[in-house]
């Protein structure tokens, strides 16, 4: 009774007013949302539940419990499931459109400015590199309290690291989530299941079943056109949306696989890349917005467009094809064994990228590791938000460069 209450005093009176207030909610959220998706989903706590109640606490849990166990950003693939609840698929789009455009506008701006610099000696980006080992150490210390709480999930932590460290390959990533979503539900298999809400999703069993076909047909699809056309964007596409399907855990896990593809083609040097990814930390909105700067840096505002929907489409087509099912799969056992084993690889994926190419990179002096130390201090303990982080590291990078 009191939920049907609560869904009645809050359904907005037609479906344009709905897709309105979405998009206005949404795009401020977007424009002051910072401090990554753990963040993120505090704010959309605070605005849509508490504030607007447009849906309860326990559908809210529900929504995001399924966000986190499937790849690609978590925050984003919420803001969408909320904005389809509120206002059907377009609602979605909406959501995602709000959230997502300030940062995407701000990098590519960036890029820009970026595009007429000579970066490769310059002390503030070496000082961006150290932010980025500062800002995944204090990732890794956060979701390893959270996702390895046990011995079990600790040891697939570390043979995740261990063989990312060891084998690294285009396909490397993908067989170790697999072996650890496998080991979660052997491991797990005898785990008590807890009671589990309905969430109430209007969108058919149809409309779900094509968006995922869809996602798997792209997946197959992009990688043979890579190899039988020359058509210019198809690679950039290509690793884009691979790189948004298979990454869990969110946008820092996105940054090694994401190096490994763009750098080594060429598309952006080392320096580049590392300086756009520091900017990303210091705008609100998706880390995963983080591709905008790079298309943007390869193509223009044309290619941040480009690898803007590239990258999210895979959360798009994944939260709209497991929605209607996921009251049934959140109960099964087995799901929530490889849940478990899953997000345990995930912080050892993350341990394996903070060390290559980051800390390989980035702390080349005993400077470098004061430098590092600091930051991580005013992320861990002082609880100073990233932006304040990004500013400090840059101009720290420049102090070293200055009196090295």
């Amino acid at each position: 009774m009191e939920k049907e209450q609560l869904s009645s005093q809050s359904r907005p009176a037609s479906k344009l007013r709905a897709l309105a207030e979405v998009l206005g909610v949404s795009t401020r959220l977007g424009l002051t949302s910072f401090g990554g998706p753990t963040a993120h989903l505090g704010y959309f706590f605070e605005e849509y539940v508490r504030r607007r109640k447009w849906l309860d606490e326990r559908s809210y849990a529900d929504l995001v419990a399924l966000c986190q166990f499937l790849p690609g950003p978590a925050s984003s693939q919420v803001g969408i499931g909320i904005g389809v609840i509120r206002a059907g698929l377009l609602g979605g789009l909406v959501a995602w459109a709000g959230f997502t455009l300030p940062s995407v506008i701000a990098l590519i701006c960036f890029a820009f400015f970026l595009q007429d610099m000579d970066v490769a000696g310059a002390g503030w980006v070496h000082g961006l590199k150290i932010v980025a080992v500062a800002i995944v150490a204090q990732a890794i210390l956060g979701m390893g309290k959270t996702l390895t709480p046990d011995r079990k999930r600790l040891a697939i932590a570390l043979v995740a690291a261990t063989f990312t460290l060891l084998w690294q390959s285009a396909i490397s990533q993908i067989v170790i989530v697999l072996l650890a979503g496998a080991a979660g539900m052997i491991l797990y298999r005898r785990e008590s299941i807890p009671e589990a809400p309905n969430l109430s999703v209007p969108v058919g069993r149809g409309v779900a079943i094509g968006a995922f076909g869809l996602f798997v047909a792209l997946l197959i699809a992009l990688p043979l056109l890579r190899e039988m056309t020359a058509v210019a964007w198809i690679p950039l596409i290509d690793s884009l949306y691979r790189a948004g399907s298979l990454v869990f855990g969110g946008g820092h896990v996105l940054l090694p696989m994401l190096e490994r593809e763009v750098v080594p083609l060429g598309w952006i040097s080392r320096e580049d890349f590392l300086a756009g990814y520091g900017a990303a930390q210091a705008v609100p909105g998706p880390l995963f917005t983080f591709t905008a700067y790079l298309g943007a840096m390869s193509g223009g505002i044309a290619g941040g467009v480009i690898a803007t929907v590239a990258i999210f489409l895979p959360a798009f087509l994944l939260i709209i094809g497991a929605l209607p099912f996921w009251n049934q799969l959140r109960r099964n056992k087995f799901i929530q064994g490889a849940l478990m084993g899953i997000n345990a690889a995930v912080v050892g994926i993350l341990l394996a990228a903070w060390y290559n190419p980051l800390w390989t990179t980035a702390i080349l002096s005993p400077g470098d590791f004061a430098l590092a130390a600091i930051l991580v201090s005013m992320l861990v303990f002082w609880k100073l938000p990233p932006w304040v982080v990004v500013i400090a590291g840059a101009l720290g990078g420049s102090v070293l460069n200055f009196v090295s």
